[in-house]
């Protein structure tokens, strides 16, 4: 477990960025180096690193060379990358080379190979989820009203549903009514499938989402989020189920509060 020492920080858009930033703070880590990303990193990362280089998606040479400078040894992937950016992918020479040695150009092989340079370079990259394991979500009921005995079938149903997706690396997530899959999350991401099936369900929705086997959670842990529960409202979703120990909640406190606030039930299912 990092306590001390440079930090390197690759960080994506939305909250988790600046969550993993604080609570690296609070754990005592003496610097935080973050290479930002142009139109993705918030730019409240600056109050909370000690430097910050703004890349392009695809500068992998100049981010070895960042860190290397900063004398950063263990780094951490946060926050995710826009679709948009991933297909205007403009990488440099370093990115080039590697993209050819792929004989798979997914999501996990990309990152795979990110890391795989990065330890060329002498630099760890720690699990994602790395100082924020009490955001993991736990098994059981963990906000939200007290789910109808059908609301949880369709989950455990759901849970099942989603892990074999996964394997075939499709998504992560879909959503359930009466035992019927409404909608299976694809490229589009997560809060896209739960429109299209929540409009299907008509406010009586149940959306599952579940870490992929053998996942690599040095650069791929499922998260939900404020943002989640928004969309769930407007989609009529009443139950979210994640799997438990694998999901982080971003930030806790927020979601469960916004569980309560919604009337949405949020619980943690285990792999049986």
């Amino acid at each position: 477990m990092v306590s001390s020492g440079a930090l390197g920080l690759i960080a994506g858009n939305g909250i988790y960025p600046l969550l993993v930033a604080k609570a690296a703070r609070r754990r005592g880590v003496s610097a935080i180096h973050v290479a930002a990303f142009e139109n993705e990193t918030d730019p409240e990362i600056w109050s909370l690193a000690d430097s910050v280089e703004w890349l392009r998606v695809g500068q992998l040479g100049r981010l070895l060379t960042y860190f290397n400078s900063t004398g950063v040894k263990r780094a951490i992937m946060a926050g995710q990358l826009a679709p948009k950016n991933l297909f205007d992918l403009r990488p440099d020479l370093k990115a080039l080379i590697l993209i050819s040695r792929l004989r798979e150009r997914n999501a996990e092989s990309l990152f795979g190979a990110v890391a795989a340079e990065l330890a060329v370079a002498g630099i760890e990259l720690l699990p994602a989820y790395t100082f924020l394991e009490d955001s993991l979500a736990p098994e059981g009921l963990i906000g939200g009203p007290k789910p109808k005995r059908r609301l949880l079938d369709d989950a455990r149903y759901g849970f099942r549903i989603a892990k074999e997706i996964s394997r075939l690396d499709i998504g992560q997530t879909v959503v359930i009514k009466n035992g019927t899959v409404l909608a299976v999350e694809a490229f589009e991401g997560t809060n896209e499938a739960m429109q299209r099936g929540g409009a299907l369900g008509r406010g009586n929705a149940v959306v599952v989402k579940v870490s992929k086997p053998n996942q690599d959670l040095r650069f791929d842990v499922p998260v939900i989020g404020i943002k989640t529960f928004e969309t769930a409202a407007q989609a009529g979703v009443r139950l979210i189920a994640v799997e438990a120990g694998l999901t982080l909640l971003l930030d806790r406190t927020a979601v469960v509060a916004d569980a309560g606030r919604t009337g949405i039930t949020l619980c943690g299912l285990k792999n049986e």
